[in-house]
């Protein structure tokens, strides 16, 4: 027997993200996860789960699609990179709501990101303000993903270069220096300030990479030959 549908009293005294787990199947809860998506733009939250399980339920019921919603989760979800939640999302969606304009322009921008063409993204993002400015954090978010993306590929980076990732110059830049000198682990080279030292890791040192297969004995080898004979 499936499990029977809570009444409206009884969903009441469930957090959004308990109807998720108990009855993510319910086209009653549809209202609480619209809510939940507007709370986490406000709370500068988020929930891939409840917002996944809002687009499942979309799929369910095409005609209470609400496109201001799911573009919401889809600036959202940008905000969560490196993490692949954009796609996840994405492929939830109509391919007929994908075609329209704003969601064109949020797959474009997804694009730059995954392939670090930030001067493109900053570009095209500034002729869409409107929806990307209706999420609080959507800049400094994606401003650490540059920062990490960054980490990644260099030793040193150059100042223009960050400048260009992070979309900052002048005063506002040196001001996102200086916390990341202090709470980052970057090193202002001495001299004129024009090259950041990036933090070591596994990627821009590779040499620091673990090592994840056990070494094996020279004796151990020598001893497999005759079975292999």
């Amino acid at each position: 027997m499936g499990k029977e549908m809570e009444s409206p009293k009884e969903q009441s005294s469930y957090t959004v993200e308990q109807l998720v787990a108990v009855n993510p199947f319910n086209p009653e809860i549809l209202p609480d996860l619209e809510n939940y998506v507007n709370q986490q733009v406000t709370s500068q939250t988020y929930s891939l789960d409840a917002n996944l399980c809002l687009l499942r339920l979309y799929q369910f019921e095409p005609e209470r699609m609400n496109t201001h919603i799911v573009a919401r989760i889809l600036v959202k979800a940008l905000m969560a990179m490196p993490a692949s939640d954009f796609g996840l999302c994405l492929f939830l969606i109509p391919e007929r709501v994908q075609m329209e304009e704003q969601f064109k322009t949020l797959t474009v921008l997804s694009h730059y990101l995954e392939t670090g063409r930030f001067q493109q993204f900053w570009d095209e993002a500034a002729k869409n303000r409107h929806i990307l400015e209706a999420v609080p954090g959507f800049e400094e978010a994606i401003q650490a993903y540059a920062s990490h993306l960054l980490s990644l590929s260099y030793q040193k980076v150059p100042r223009s270069v960050l400048a260009e990732a992070v979309n900052m110059d002048g005063a506002s830049l040196d001001k996102f220096i200086e916390h990341q000198v202090a709470n980052g682990g970057w090193i202002v080279e001495k001299g004129d300030g024009s090259i950041i030292v990036l933090p070591q890791n596994e990627f821009n040192h590779p040499e620091l990479k673990k090592n994840t297969g056990e070494n094996v004995p020279l004796e151990h080898i020598a001893r497999i030959f005759p079975i292999l004979g």
